[in-house]
């Protein structure tokens, strides 16, 4: 590594890197912005928190995505948990906010902890795929039905949200999810459904909520997010690079992005972990044709992650002027494709494919036994389906 690593940075950058880190950054807060919004007017939050649960976030991203980035010269993109705000829509009511911010924390501790023993090949021996990939998709599953209901009160604006996204996918699949916004916005605007004289230029403020631990909080938030944060980022992130020929240690990288979750979390922060879909902008060749380089793709996506965090107060201005139609679309049409290859891989085994299912179809379910959600248990269910199967074949 350079002695002077910034230096070698502008050495190394180009006008590609650049594009493709801001495609990066508008790629996952396009979805994932609508879901924490989504998730914080469900648990009550006022806009100040929300934004300063952004500002965490982004914070955390950048930190994260700039220091390992420049570190080991590849092009490791930290994001946060979308899949893990999809679950926060239907968790964080159940809870007070404060016993939420705890089940973070010990969510961010278990991260931690199994980067710095260097467990995480150990543990993910005891998940099957399959299961993780059903809990996933049942996770996802009632957030993205929700463009069905939407229809109902807004047909056309669904409809021409949805097939945007269907026709630029054909043709550029990074755009997609941007152009289903781009139209909803601009078909909300011309009825009459968008206001945006009322989104001030602001700074966000980080604000400070002191943990509260709760047995049922850690159980139907804190473990699922742990399962999350493993099945549906870190391990995909990791599968990213590794396509891309960037043997990056794997211990390090849950270690670093832990402790950036557990400093943040009272701020709001549900945690950040290794990015897939925005790491593949910046891992391959479109961000820039010497793959050494490509580094510097990320480091442009941690500058971006920095100025979305630093004016989170107006971002959520802005989501809160939205309708409530486009809202529900845009954030169901930007999980398409993680329900589908969920599903995809929940049910590719034949062995495991009755375990997967009814895992599934209990996280999809939504409901809340003793004050714990349906992801855990829908999990619960699911491997004792496949503990009951491996009694039948020793019989």
């Amino acid at each position: 590594m350079s002695a002077n690593p910034l230096r070698q940075f502008w050495r190394d950058s180009s006008l590609s890197a650049l594009v493709a880190g801001f495609i990066a950054m508008l790629t996952g807060h396009t979805s994932g912005l609508v879901l924490i919004f989504q998730a914080g007017q469900a648990a009550g939050l006022d806009s100040g928190m929300i934004a300063s649960w952004i500002w965490a976030l982004s914070l955390g991203m950048t930190c994260c995505t700039i220091g390992l980035s420049l570190y080991y010269r590849a092009p490791i993109v930290v994001a946060w948990s979308t899949p893990g705000a999809a679950l926060l829509i239907s968790s964080l009511p159940g809870v007070t906010f404060n016993e939420a911010i705890g089940a973070y924390l010990v969510c961010a501790l278990l991260l931690t902890l199994v980067g710095i023993t260097g467990t995480f090949e150990r543990l993910l021996r005891h998940l099957p795929n399959s299961l993780a990939a059903a809990l996933l998709a049942g996770i996802l599953f009632r957030i993205g039905s929700e463009i069905f209901l939407a229809a109902q009160s807004q047909l056309l604006l669904v409809l021409a949200m949805l097939f945007s996204y269907l026709l630029i996918k054909r043709l550029q699949p990074r755009y997609a999810v941007l152009a289903a916004l781009l139209v909803g916005a601009a078909l909300a605007g011309a009825n009459g459904l968008l206001d945006l004289s009322q989104v001030p230029l602001q700074l966000a403020v980080p604000q400070w909520t002191t943990p509260t631990f709760s047995l049922s909080a850690v159980i139907s938030i804190g473990l699922p997010l742990f399962v999350v944060a493993m099945a549906s980022q870190n391990i995909p992130g990791l599968a990213v690079l590794r396509a891309d020929h960037y043997p990056v240690p794997a211990s390090p990288l849950l270690s670093v992005t832990g402790f950036a979750s557990l400093l943040l979390a009272p701020m709001g922060s549900h945690g950040v972990n290794l990015a897939a879909i925005t790491a593949a902008i910046c891992t391959g060749p479109q961000a820039h044709e010497d793959a050494t380089k490509r580094y510097t793709a990320a480091v442009f996506c941690g500058l971006f992650y920095a100025l979305a965090g630093l004016f989170g107060a107006s971002l959520v201005a802005l989501f809160a002027a939205l309708p409530k139609a486009l809202l529900l679309s845009v954030a169901a049409i930007a999980l398409f494709g993680s329900i589908g290859n969920g599903l995809q891989a929940a049910l590719h085994h034949a062995e495991e494919r009755e375990a997967a299912l009814l895992t599934f179809m209990l996280t999809a379910s939504g409901i809340s036994l003793g004050g714990i959600g349906s992801a855990f248990w829908g999990l619960l269910l699911g491997l004792a389906v496949l503990w009951i199967g491996k009694l039948g074949q020793r019989a």
